[in-house]
C-alpha cells in the first residue's frame, strides 16, 4: 500500500503551516488555555511519550504536528522516526516528545488531529493508487477539501503517492458543466476562454457524452474531464481523442472500480473520496516516562 520513495513530497512554506496550526490552537485553547493540565499537574512535571499508530497506514501530516508541540512549547523535544510518506503498521512508535508534561497535554489532541486526519487522507490516496499499479493512470485530488485544510490535505494525497490537480479557482481554467450550461455550450466555453487566456494556457472542460467530447476537441480543449462515464464509454473517449487532449476520469471512483477505469488507458483519475471522506488513522499519545513533583 505504500508509495516510499516515489514520490516527491514537497515541504510547504512554514508560515502557510503555522497560521492553520494557530486557527487550530486557538479554537482548542479558548480564552482559558488547557485549565484541566493546570489544575492537576505540576509546573515541574516532566515526561516523555511516544505517539503510537493504532492501525496500518500511510504517515502525513509530520510538519503541521510538530509546529503544534513547539507553537505550545519551544522547549519540548520531539523527535519522528518515520518520514512522511512511509507506511507504518499498528503499535509502530513513529515519534517521541520530551519535556514538560503540562505542554505535552495540552498540544496532544491537536498534533493527532493532524496526524490522524492527513495520514488517512494518504492511506485513501494509497489504497487507490495501488489498485492502478501498472497502468499509466494517476490518482488526483480534487477541491472537495476541508475548508482552512486544502494545502495540507493536498500535501497528503501527494504522501500517499497521488498528484495535485489545480489549488484554487486562480490556477487554472476549468469549465464545469454549469459554466457550460451557463455560457451557451462546449464550443463556446472553450472558445471565450481561449479569447481571454494566453495560447499557452492550458483549457479543461468537463463533459458527460462523447458527443460533447467531440465538441471540446475540435473546440480545442487541451484537457477533458469526463464526468461519471462507464468504462466502455471511457476506452471509446480514449480512441477518439488519440492524444490529442489529456483525459481525466472522475465519478463514482472507489477502490473497487478505480482498476476498471485505470485500463480504459485515461490520464487522470480525480477522487474527492479521498480528501472529504478519507477514514481517520488512529494514533494515541502513550506516557512511557514520569516525574510527578509535588505541587507545594
Amino acid at each position: 500500500m505504500s508509495p516510499d520513495g516515489v514520490n516527491d513530497i514537497p515541504d510547504l512554506p512554514e508560515v502557510l503551516v503555522e497560521a492553520i496550526v494557530r486557527r487550530s490552537l486557538d479554537e482548542d485553547l479558548g480564552s482559558g488555555g488547557d485549565v484541566t493540565s493546570r489544575a492537576v499537574i505540576s509546573p515541574d512535571a516532566t515526561a516523555c511519550a511516544h505517539i503510537v499508530a493504532r492501525e496500518g497506514g500511510i504517515l502525513a501530516g509530520v510538519e503541521p504536528a510538530a509546529l503544534t508541540f513547539s507553537l505550545i512549547d519551544r522547549t519540548l523535544e520531539l523527535r519522528f522516526g518515520v518520514d512522511e510518506g512511509a507506511s507504518v503498521e499498528a503499535g509502530d512508535v513513529v515519534a517521541t516528545v520530551e519535556g514538560r508534561t503540562r505542554s505535552i497535554l495540552t498540544a496532544e489532541r491537536t498534533a493527532l488531529n493532524f496526524l490522524g486526519h492527513l495520514s488517512g487522507v494518504a492511506t485513501a490516496t494509497g489504497t487507490l493508487v495501488a489498485a492502478v499499479t501498472g497502468t499509466d493512470a494517476k490518482i488526483c485530488c480534487t477541491r472537495k477539501t476541508t475548508p482552512g485544510l486544502r494545502s495540507l490535505e493536498k500535501q497528503a494525497v501527494r504522501a500517499g503517492g497521488g498528484v495535485n490537480h489545480r489549488f484554487g479557482l486562480g490556477d487554472a481554467i476549468l469549465i464545469k458543466d454549469n459554466h457550460v450550461a451557463a455560457s451557451g455550450g462546449v464550443a463556446a466555453a472553450v472558445g471565450a476562454a481561449r479569447e481571454q487566456s494566453g495560447p499557452a494556457t492550458a483549457i479543461e472542460i468537463e463533459v458527460d457524452t462523447l458527443d460533447q467530447l467531440n465538441e471540446a476537441l475540435e473546440a480545442g480543449a487541451t484537457a477533458v474531464l469526463l464526468d461519471n462515464m462507464d468504462p466502455p464509454d471511457l476506452r471509446r473517449a480514449v480512441e477518439v481523442t488519440d492524444g490529442r487532449a489529456l483525459l481525466e476520469a472522475s465519478g463514482r471512483v472507489t477502490a473497487e472500480t478505480v482498476r476498471a477505469i485505470a485500463e480504459t488507458g485515461v490520464d487522470y483519475i480525480s477522487s474527492g473520496w479521498i480528501t472529504h471522506s478519507a477514514p481517520v488513522l488512529d494514533f494515541g499519545l502513550d506516557f512511557i516516562s514520569a516525574s510527578t513533583p509535588s505541587r507545594d
